[in-house]
């Protein structure tokens, strides 16, 4: 199925940790680690596959000791005999894409041997996103000491599928800083962009994780202040929570014109 972009529902403070390492050198750990909070999946690959034909593997980490062999084997071949091709190649920029639940008979017999029944694979998820010309998969499996994917780890997976997307499209096609991405976001970005620098400053630590006491002894303002400041900024931009602030971000981070 096909994401309609990240709303408010979403539980974007599951992934707080994988966005505000965006671009740092432990952006796939603190990647690894969160996704495997949400759903204890075994492994993770990631590869960019572009509208020319070419594939490569940018990150491989997790519990399938061949690992490496089998992203260097999708990325020389088996990238154009994947059944999920079709759906990554209708994909458009800035809409995150969730792929088919994983079913063995998708898959041609060569590929079934190399890629699960070799390396003991037995469930995957994935999700994708289109940034220009380049396709960002992001693919989670879970081994047979494992065993499947539960319905509920699924949906918690397809809930921060977007997030997730956007997240390491933003990371392996930039490799910005953290603070430099917000800066630029509130500096350059509406609906952030109409906020105040007051505002701008408190929202920012609210999105790093930091509690009102703590905004307000780091800006060297009261505790009232920086509730009036939060409250104001949350009223210019229509919303009345953290998550959707945190929303707000995150669509900017996945629009066409943030990575560009």
């Amino acid at each position: 199925m096909r994401s309609h972009g990240t709303g408010s529902g979403l539980a974007t403070g599951d992934v707080t940790s994988a966005v505000l390492a965006i671009g740092r050198s432990d952006f796939p750990k603190i990647l690894i680690d969160t996704l495997r909070r949400q759903a204890d999946f075994g492994h993770c690959m990631v590869f960019a596959l572009t509208r020319a034909g070419l594939a490569s593997c940018l990150l491989d980490a997790g519990n399938i000791p061949i690992g490496g062999d089998l992203g260097a084997a999708y990325a020389g071949q088996f990238h154009e005999s994947d059944p999920n091709r079709d759906a990554l190649f209708e994909g458009e920029g800035g809409a995150p894409i969730m792929l088919p639940a994983f079913a063995p008979r998708m898959y041609g017999a060569r590929y079934r041997k190399i890629f699960f029944q070799d390396s003991g694979i037995v469930d995957k998820c994935a999700t994708a996103i289109w940034t220009g010309d380049t396709c960002f998969y992001v693919n989670f499996y879970r081994i047979a000491a494992q065993g499947r994917f539960s319905a509920a780890q699924r949906d918690r997976l397809e809930a921060i599928a977007p997030a997730i997307a956007a997240s390491v499209a933003r990371h392996f096609q930039e490799r910005t800083t953290p603070d430099q991405s917000l800066a630029a976001l509130f500096a350059t970005r509406a609906p952030l962009s109409a906020l105040t620098p007051r505002e701008q400053e408190v929202c920012r630590r609210i999105l790093e994780g930091y509690s009102s006491e703590a905004i307000s002894q780091g800006l060297g303002i009261s505790l009232h202040s920086t509730l009036t400041y939060r409250k104001r900024a949350y009223e210019r931009l229509g919303i009345s929570s953290q998550n959707e602030l945190f929303a707000i971000v995150l669509g900017l981070l996945a629009g066409p014109g943030s990575l560009n």
